[in-house]
Parts: C-alpha cells; structure tokens; sequence
C-alpha cells in the first residue's frame, strides 16, 4: 500500500512532501504550526484574520489599544460608519508579524498566509491592498485566497514586484468559482500557482448553503481536474476537508491531485493556538456535539461545537476595538441582530445585562477569545487519535507527530503518541 511520502507536490523544481496544514484564525494555525510543517518539509500557513490583534498579543504591540481610543466616543453609537484602521498601522502589524514567521524558518518547505476576502473592515479594497501588499514586501512564500471568490486580488498585486514571484493560490468549492476567477484575471497573463478545493466536510466557514450535506468533496475535485485537464492547465491541483487519515489522503493523490491540505487533527497540538481547555472540549465532542449554524455576519454557514460560548452571546458590538467585518458602509450583521434583540432595552439608562443574540454571533471578540470553536466534521474523531491520561484529560500531540502519522501511515490506520 502506498503512503503519502510516495508522492511530491511540485512547483517548478522545487519538490515538497505534499501536506499542507491550513490557515486557521486568529492565531490557531500559529507560528509555530506553520514553521514546523515547513521544517518537516510541507507547507504550514499563517492567518492574517485579526493581525493587530495577533501582534499586540505575540509583540507587545498596541494596535488595538490605539484604534479603542481613538474611536472610544463612538463605542455608544450603532453607526460605526467612521471606525477606519489605519493603514499605515496595518501595513506595520503584518510585516511585523509575516516577517518574524519567515525569519524563523528552516527546513524545506514553504510558509503561506491565509488571506480572508471576508475581513472587510470598513475599507474592502483599501486594507486587503495593504494586507496583500504587506505580507509580500515580508518575503511570504507563498499567499492563499480564502473566504470569497477574490475576482480582484490579483489585480490588487499586479504592481508588486513579487506578484510573478511568490506562489499565489486560491480557495474554491465548485468549478463554477474557478471559471469565474480565471475569467476575471485573464487579462493579467496571471495563473494560481494552485487550486485548494475545499468540501463541505471542512472546518469554519464553509463555500455552501445549508444544504452542504448534499455535496462530497471527490466528485467536485474530479470535475475540477477534468476541466484544468481540458484547458490544458498545469495547475497543481489540492483536496481540503475531511482528509482525516494519511490512506484519506492517498486515495486523491491516487486520483491526481497534488497535495492535500489538512486542519482537524493539527488543532489537538501543542503547536496550535487553542487554549488546553478549549483542546479538551474538541476531544471530548461527539458527532452529536457539532453543528453547522449561521451564526457568522459573513453570511457564509460556518461549523461549530455545539457548546460553543459564542452561540447565544449578546456582547456590545466591539467594533471600535476591533471592526475586521464592517462592510463599506460601516454596517455588520451582529450589529443589527444585537440592536433588534436590544429592543426595549435600547433607551433604558441601564442595559439589558445578559442580552442573548441567538441569530449571529460577535465574530471578532469571540474569535480573539476563542469562543467560537470552529471545527471540522471529523472533530469528533480526534478522541481516537491519541491516549487517554489518568485525570480523564487526553493527550495533546506534537504537530510532528500528526504531520508524519499523515506522511507514513497506510490505510486507516493512525498512528498513536507513546
């Protein structure tokens, strides 16, 4: 039986163990997580979800202290139409923190930033610029264009001296995406350096409606690659969500993708950003304990532990601090939904204390915190990726130890810690 280290994913000359361990937000795929798949000779990805914050907690920055006070006389007002970033201040926030990552690397393999089309923070085209721009002025290897379809970005980056350097990939969920991009980017002479198909088995915030249960991710990467082969692209093709063993993942390389992208059991590691206790609730979860919900104000449905602390959580609207979702004109969905659940309250001199907001949720406070625990479907199998422990706790793994479980295992098997 073949395992996953019989395949290389190829760019150019350049050969890489063909696991990718994906960008998850704010600050779980961390750091250290990308620098060790990249060392062990994969592709790890940062975030860049949140990167003010990111810094201020990582380098004692104070990115978000500074924006609290110069908008705190808006903190009472539901128009949070003037809450900007400064983007001279966004600018230093990611080559601070996409500079320190690539400073740290060693071994052979590439680091990437997830870059979300969703964080719109009130300026869509203005901070995603300086977003792009940024992590490529600090030497990124490579930039993956998540959450939207991103028809633009490209051209955010035509003028970057690195937009022809660095490897530059997108996230689809459907070929119809696909074609939609590269219609959009034609005239750049410009290609993906690679494709991420993501199915509905993925964690977060997922490319379906409600009705995911109704798609698979191997008929959609088999069209994918039928139309790339069609084309005549030589596009490295990736399959992402719900590739849960090392066997998961050389049943598509078989097929003739040329990579895999992983996430759900590289959050039950010591390298993850995931507090212990909120690790423990992901082993402890059951199938039953996970949800596909609407919570999110990006509109997209996103995958969730049931028991989340986020779902239900009326908080103030904490844009002043923080505001990545505010849409062009200043307006968020938690925003609406938490003034409609205010309601009688909203001209009282002493709010409603614990306001319950049950249709979305305050992304980014819950995310900061990290209580909107986002999951893939397989999480409820993580149990049974490691050992139990005498106090009833289970035992967080070294990111090395799921990295080469998936590089060397075959079949189903999976590889437990001693």
């Amino acid at each position: 039986m073949k395992c996953v280290d019989d395949f290389r994913l190829r760019f150019g000359k350049l050969e890489l163990v063909p696991i990718i361990v994906g960008g998850m937000g704010v600050d779980i795929s961390t750091t250290e997580l990308a620098l060790e798949a990249a060392r062990l000779g994969g592709i790890g990805h940062i975030s860049d979800a949140m990167v003010p914050t990111v810094t201020d907690r990582r380098y004692d920055t104070h990115y978000v202290k500074t924006k609290t006070k110069r908008y705190k006389h808006n903190v009472a007002n539901s128009d949070k139409s003037e809450v900007m970033f400064d983007l001279g201040e966004l600018d230093e926030a990611v080559q601070m923190y996409v500079g320190r990552t690539m400073e740290a690397k060693v071994g052979s393999g590439l680091v990437f930033v997830n870059v979300m089309e969703k964080l719109t923070m009130n300026a869509p085209r203005e901070t995603l610029r300086v977003r792009l721009a940024g992590a490529l002025d600090a030497g990124i290897d490579g930039i993956t264009l998540s959450a939207g379809l991103h028809l633009g970005s490209f051209a955010l980056m035509e003028d970057h001296p690195r937009f022809r350097d660095a490897k530059l990939g997108i996230i689809i969920s459907s070929l119809r995406a696909l074609q939609l991009f590269l219609r959009k980017n034609a005239k750049l002479k410009r290609l993906p350096d690679y494709i991420i198909v993501e199915g509905p088995l993925a964690g977060g915030h997922l490319g379906f409606g409600m009705d995911w249960a109704k798609f698979d991710l191997q008929p959609i990467v088999e069209e994918v690659y039928q139309y790339l082969k069609s084309e005549q692209l030589d596009i490295p093709l990736i399959a992402a969500g719900g590739i849960f063993t090392g066997g998961d993942a050389v049943a598509f390389l078989e097929a003739g993708v040329a990579a895999v992208q992983v996430a759900t059991r590289f959050t039950a590691t010591r390298e993850c950003g995931l507090p212990p206790d909120v690790q423990q609730e992901y082993f402890k979860a059951s199938e039953r304990d996970i949800e596909v919900n609407t919570i999110s104000p990006t509109g997209y449905p996103m995958r969730m532990l049931k028991n989340s602390p986020a779902i239900g959580d009326g908080i103030r609207p904490n844009c002043e601090a923080y505001g990545y979702l505010l849409d062009g004109a200043g307006h968020c969905a938690y925003i609406t939904a938490y003034n409609l659940a205010l309601g009688p309250h909203a001209n009282a001199k002493k709010k409603a204390k614990h306001l319950s907001v049950m249709d979305k949720t305050c992304l980014c406070t819950h995310m900061r915190n990290f209580n909107c625990w986002t999951c893939g479907h397989y999480t409820y199998r993580l149990k049974d990726t490691t050992r139990r422990l005498d106090d009833g706790s289970y035992q967080v793994l070294s990111a090395e130890h799921v990295f080469r479980d998936y590089q060397f295992s075959t079949g189903q098997n999976i590889l437990l810690p001693d």
